[in-house]
């Protein structure tokens, strides 16, 4: 199935807990300014998320990403109000935990999400290669890239939340940091996604 998003940024993503139950949506905008072998890369690529089960993995990373934040907070509040108990006893040890309990709160959620966007731009470079075999032909979803990394329109449907689905950044121009963008990302870069695409 095929939904369209009435926005005129372009942009497409795939969605559904396995093949038989899987959905294209693709923008207006992406619909009307791509040429057809442009948008052939674009849905071939959006094809190999739900053959490669991209979202069902991604729902498994999301659930542990949650676990290991869900933990780290247990921990700690478990050394606090424990420790409170224990504080004429151990009163060293006792702080030491705690420490380490506010430093795990603190780093574990972080760690966990960086995880979680490599993961993210890792099915990204799959998803291109598996597209680019779909279609036979890697340039047209080389060009759609680069048309996709020249449009600056904001996608006004997206949030933080289902960024990772779209085959591009939604959010484009909120740049940060070279090094930071590629940590925080939900995507890897364009020109290196085109770059190995044209290499094929």
């Amino acid at each position: 199935k095929l939904y369209v998003i009435d926005d005129s940024a372009m942009n497409a993503f795939a969605t559904g807990r396995d093949p038989s139950h899987a959905v294209i949506v693709a923008t207006t905008g992406i619909l009307q300014r791509l040429e057809r072998r442009e948008l052939e890369g674009v849905i071939a690529h959006e094809l190999s998320h739900i053959k490669n089960f991209d979202t069902r993995l991604m729902a498994v990373v999301a659930v542990l990403v949650g676990t290991v934040a869900f933990l780290a907070d247990m921990f700690m509040r478990s050394l606090w109000w424990g420790g409170r108990r224990s504080r004429d006893n151990d009163r060293g040890l006792g702080s030491i935990l705690l420490l380490i309990g506010v430093i795990l709160a603190i780093i574990s959620p972080i760690l966990a999400t960086l995880i979680q966007l490599s993961v993210s731009r890792k099915r990204e470079f799959l998803a291109d290669a598996s597209g680019a075999l779909l279609t036979r032909y890697p340039e047209g979803l080389a060009r759609a890239l680069e048309k996709l990394g020249h449009d600056k329109e904001v996608l006004e449907a997206a949030t933080n939340a289902t960024a990772h689905l779209y085959i591009t950044n939604p959010f484009k121009g909120k740049q940060f940091h070279a090094f930071f963008s590629s940590l925080f990302n939900t995507h890897p870069p364009l020109a290196e996604r085109i770059k190995i695409l044209r290499s094929m």
